[in-house]
């Protein structure tokens, strides 16, 4: 029960198949009291029935991160309900459709000021304004993608965003040390996702790190989950800052597998050539 008696929050559960439900559900198997915030009415009804599988049928609120109102008031619910916060998973990201994909440099001022303010500047403002609730050795972790440090076919915009997200998390995790406050984040390989839905060629993206990451399979919201327990326990009291990769071994190849057969180079693809 390696978080027995702690209390956090979790952000941006969209149904069953979300990393972040992954989180909480691993957390709650280890002892933990979770809340679950919800973006609107038809998330709502996706997130109540999740939120009372896993004992937090009590603790469910609304919170649009782009209505500083509503985060206002997260807090004043958090505050009456759990009193302290031991963590807060922060799993929101957004960006228009029409910039994932299309030429990159025609991209509208519009659409990224969107992606930024929701998926960046929504962590920086949720911990300014939860931070009064986090207890002494607390943990913070938001989600990002290897999109953000290599191109990804039909990323573009949020290729960008995760990039200053995991900025924000070093930038965080320094300012908040002193505090006894970690940050981190998890870099996931590519999971079927409501999210994922809208990346163009994605079922081939997960033929592609399953051939060839070294584990030679994709993740899973469990494998992820796990992970990001241990990143909210005191396990990794010691660890901030860090991007933590949770893809098989995806990022650390630099071109895909290959092998020689009768002095010509062959792809192996998933055992195959």
């Amino acid at each position: 029960m390696l978080m027995k008696g702690k209390k956090g929050v979790v952000l941006g559960v969209a149904n069953a198949k979300s990393i972040a439900y992954g989180i909480a559900k691993s957390c709650v198997e280890q002892g933990a009291k979770v809340a679950f915030t919800y973006l609107n009415e038809a998330l709502e009804k996706r997130v109540r029935p999740l939120a009372k599988e896993l004992g937090s049928e009590d603790y469910v609120y609304p919170c649009d991160v782009a209505n500083p109102g509503e985060i206002k008031a997260l807090f004043e619910s958090l505050k009456k309900d759990f009193g302290e916060l031991d963590f807060i998973v922060h799993s929101i990201a957004f960006a228009p459709k029409e910039s994932l994909s299309g030429r990159f440099y025609d991209i509208s001022k519009g659409a990224f000021d969107i992606a930024m303010g929701i998926s960046v500047y929504s962590l920086i403002e949720i911990t300014r304004e939860l931070k009064p609730l986090l207890s002494k050795n607390s943990s913070i972790l938001t989600l990002t993608y290897y999109g953000g440090v290599k191109y990804i076919p039909n990323y573009n915009l949020m290729g960008i965003a995760k990039s200053a997200l995991e900025m924000t998390t070093k930038y965080l995790a320094e300012d908040l040390g002193k505090d006894g406050i970690r940050v981190n984040a998890i870099s996931s390989g590519p999971i079927k996702t409501l999210a994922s839905a809208g990346i163009g060629d994605f079922r081939f993206m997960l033929k592609w790190n399953a051939a060839h990451a070294p584990l030679k399979q994709n993740v899973s919201i469990e494998d992820v989950g796990n992970s990001g327990m241990y990143l909210l326990s005191d396990l990794s009291k010691a660890v901030t800052g860090e991007i933590h990769y949770v893809d098989n071994g995806f990022n650390i190849m630099g071109m895909p597998s290959v092998k020689t057969i009768d002095n010509k180079t062959k792809i192996s693809w998933n055992g195959e050539e």
